[in-house]
């Protein structure tokens, strides 16, 4: 699977932040199990937590040929992504 230019938005709060992937372009990709729980999920997005995660996701989404940008998005109070469920497959 070759990919492409796109833009991913990352939220973030005072202790952490996360970028919000689309749930099935982590099966396409072939790394939605290697996801840990430490991310969240809601409906048909995970949000993949800045250290790890994303920096599995990123590595390989360039690796796949694409190029990444990032929207931010910043509040002082705790992001409600910490009350979404814990990421599993």
């Amino acid at each position: 699977m070759k990919m492409r230019k796109s833009t991913f938005n990352v939220y973030a709060d005072q202790g952490h932040a996360w970028v919000k992937v689309r749930k099935v372009l982590l099966l396409k990709m072939g790394i939605a199990d290697k996801i840990s729980s430490y991310s969240y999920m809601r409906g048909d997005d995970a949000y993949l937590e800045e250290d790890c995660d994303l920096t599995l996701f990123a590595n390989t989404y360039r690796e796949m040929g694409g190029e990444i940008k990032y929207k931010f998005h910043h509040t002082d109070k705790q992001s409600k992504i910490r009350s979404y469920q814990h990421y599993s497959i």
